[in-house]
């Protein structure tokens, strides 16, 4: 049984009471927030507490480590738009060399694909370089003399990663923070803020290689993620795996 359709648009002032309440709110506006207090005021509804959750409330990583995350994944995912995490990174306590770790983080993330194709295409021209091993090492030197903790620099790396949707870069920034000992919860929270700009199928990527690290034994999660591991068919429908074969 299908529900009915709206009547139309929403009363011109209801329209300006939501767009002032959230402005009273948040301290500003953005365009699409008009469109949806027009046309869909029940999702302008669910967007405050969404975001609120995802981005402003503490959970796995301080407000600092959240906005230098920020501004690696922006800047990964070359998203001008959100410039007031710029402003929050500086109020939280960012530093200008802490900018300047951010940045090298972010490029670092665009030129992993090199190291993806001497392991995919060219790795038996190389044996005395293997591609994931040289990887690994050539991240430790960039993160030697960086003014930010090399855990929050390959959360950063991981939540870049996502948003470049580069599987190969995924995959070794997981089996990296698992390897240094990085806190599940947050390299969730890490990877999950790249919902924002770069949408929910950028998460579903992640999370999929990081399910299939665990179920293959690449990496050892606690209990939680075992339980998460263990748990049969998540692949959604029979037409979804369909598509995945």
């Amino acid at each position: 049984m299908s529900l009915p359709v709206q009547p139309g648009p929403t009363p011109p002032d209801d329209v300006r009471r939501r767009l002032e309440a959230f402005r009273q709110q948040r301290g500003y506006l953005l365009p699409h927030l008009g469109a949806l207090a027009a046309a869909l005021p029940a999702l302008q509804d669910a967007y405050g507490p969404f975001y609120r959750t995802l981005v402003q409330e503490p959970q796995h990583l301080t407000a600092f480590e959240s906005e230098f995350v920020w501004l690696v994944l922006l800047t990964a995912a070359g998203e001008a738009l959100g410039t007031h995490h710029v402003d929050l990174f500086y109020r939280h306590g960012g530093t200008g060399r802490q900018a300047q770790a951010a940045f090298r983080v972010a490029a670092w993330s665009a030129g992993t694909g090199a190291y993806a194709f001497l392991d995919r295409h060219w790795q038996s021209h190389f044996p005395d370089v293997p591609a994931a091993a040289a990887y690994q090492d050539a991240m430790r030197t960039l993160l030697a003399g960086l003014d930010v903790p090399e855990e929050l620099a390959r959360l950063a790396l991981l939540s870049a990663q996502s948003a470049r949707s580069d599987h190969w870069g995924v995959e070794q920034a997981i089996r990296a923070c698992y390897a240094a000992g990085v806190a599940e919860p947050r390299m969730v929270q890490a990877l999950s803020l790249a919902l924002w700009p770069c949408g929910i199928n950028r998460f579903i990527e992640a999370c999929d290689i990081w399910l299939a690290l665990m179920q293959a034994g690449a990496v050892t999660p606690s209990p939680s993620f075992q339980a998460w591991a263990d748990t049969p068919d998540q692949h959604g429908s029979a037409v979804a795996r369909q598509d995945q074969r």
